[in-house]
């Protein structure tokens, strides 16, 4: 069975679209559409911006978005999931790609949510680290026994989780995780404190635009970050997004529970390659590419 899985922040790079824009007259068309959703030219940005320019949060969800969606769009019929998921903000774009939500609409909360999480980091003092060569409930255990706000937010696969939290509270954590046995304890060059109690303003702001959105029943289940189950309902769809800007992202135990319910081709669409190496260290049986418009 065919699982398509799409990427979160940090798989954005330079000339990212460019292939699919001057290809595809469809691709041309949404990407033009979309500079006039945001009013501004997000196409200039992803094709000829520097790695600072895409760093911009009004430009780096929306353009992983972008991405992501125009691709599987372009596929056409040769698109046909069993199954999708999508880590953090990958989850909006896997929507749009099983039919939850219009590209429009899509479009709209992936950059509500950017501005919402910009507010909320630029509010708080926050960072995230990466825990690499422990087991998760090690990991678990320092986060709570740690003064300050410090939970795990992304269990990515195993041997690998990142923490989110307090600045003060991530290197406390940091320092204790080291002393336990970790390989690594990498604090990392993020904004703020995602997938953590630090980013509840922006569950709330961004829980009124995701409840008058339409949503609608998707043409197949998707594996859902916070819940790692498969989902159907558009009211439990909408709760999870909401819940999913406070709580971890559980991608080790999606793909997990793809795997055991019959995913056995694990297809990324969208920019760069992260994901597919992540299916591969969670099942290395398990076959992982990405998504061309030549395949």
């Amino acid at each position: 069975m065919k699982a398509y899985i799409f990427p979160g922040q940090g798989a954005q790079f330079s000339g990212m679209g460019l292939p699919l824009y001057e290809s595809s007259h469809l691709a041309k068309s949404l990407f033009e559409e979309a500079n006039e959703i945001l009013g501004f030219n997000i196409t200039k940005i992803m094709f000829e911006g520097s790695v600072e320019d895409l760093k911009q949060t009004k430009v780096t969800q929306p353009a992983i978005f972008l991405h992501s969606v125009i691709l599987a769009k372009v596929l056409g019929d040769r698109f046909q999931p069993a199954m999708v998921a999508g880590h953090s903000l990958g989850e909006f774009s896997a929507l749009v790609a099983n039919g939850a939500l219009c590209f429009e609409d899509g479009l709209k909360l992936v950059s509500q949510r950017a501005q919402a999480m910009q507010k909320a980091c630029d509010s708080s003092q926050g960072t995230m680290a990466a825990i690499l060569g422990l087991e998760n409930e090690i990991v678990e255990h320092i986060c709570e026994s740690v003064d300050g706000i410090v939970v795990a937010a992304n269990y990515n696969c195993p041997g690998q989780l990142v923490i989110s939290g307090a600045i003060d509270a991530i290197h406390a954590a940091c320092d204790q995780l080291k002393e336990k046995g970790a390989r690594r304890a990498l604090v990392l060059p993020v904004g703020g404190a995602f997938h953590s109690p630090l980013m509840a303003p922006a569950k709330e702001q961004l829980a009124d635009a995701i409840k008058n959105t339409a949503f609608y029943t998707p043409s197949c289940p998707i594996y859902q970050n916070v819940t790692a189950l498969p989902v159907l309902n558009e009211s439990e769809i909408k709760m999870n997004l909401i819940s999913q800007l406070t709580a971890p992202v559980k991608w080790t135990q999606s793909i997990q529970q793809m795997i055991s319910d019959g995913g056995n081709e694990f297809i990324e669409v969208g920019p760069g390659n992260v994901l597919q190496g992540l299916v591969r260290k969670i099942n290395r049986e398990m076959d992982a590419k990405a998504a061309t418009i030549e395949s």
